[in-house]
């Protein structure tokens, strides 16, 4: 199945043969202190700088509604964000997944988001957007 939207990635999730649950790190794009004026001029513009997590979270897709939602309840915690990751868990024997179980996985993604291997997840950014990185 092709995901082209959030709602794909909803409606992927929600008809695997395992129960689901979504795994969220929020990112802000920030500028390097020692970044160049080149730098700062393609930040300026939307491109370059890093993205550094600042929200994590475990969902199941029956908690999940459109992204409007998503970017509603994202809004309560206060925290600004620019990019949103997402990957998956899959439950084993019709049991989905548990918070305590998601906490290790998203640690991992962390990690990955600021090693800057992104590849394995979706990213969306704070209009609903599906991004690609190049």
């Amino acid at each position: 199945m092709t995901i082209a939207s959030y709602d794909d990635l909803l409606h992927a999730a929600r008809s695997q043969a395992e129960p689901q649950l979504l795994l969220f790190v929020f990112t802000q794009a920030q500028l390097p202190e020692d970044a160049t004026e080149a730098e700062k001029v393609n930040f300026e513009q939307g491109m370059g700088g890093t993205l550094t997590p600042v929200v994590c979270v475990d969902k199941s897709p029956d908690e999940l509604g459109s992204f409007a939602d998503l970017l509603a309840e994202s809004k309560k915690t206060g925290q600004a964000w620019d990019v949103v990751f997402i990957s998956t868990m899959s439950g084993h024997g019709g049991i989905a997944p548990n918070s305590d179980q998601a906490e290790q996985p998203l640690q991992m993604m962390v990690q990955s988001i600021q090693a800057g291997s992104i590849n394995g997840f979706l990213a969306f950014n704070n209009t609903g957007e599906i991004l690609e990185f190049s």
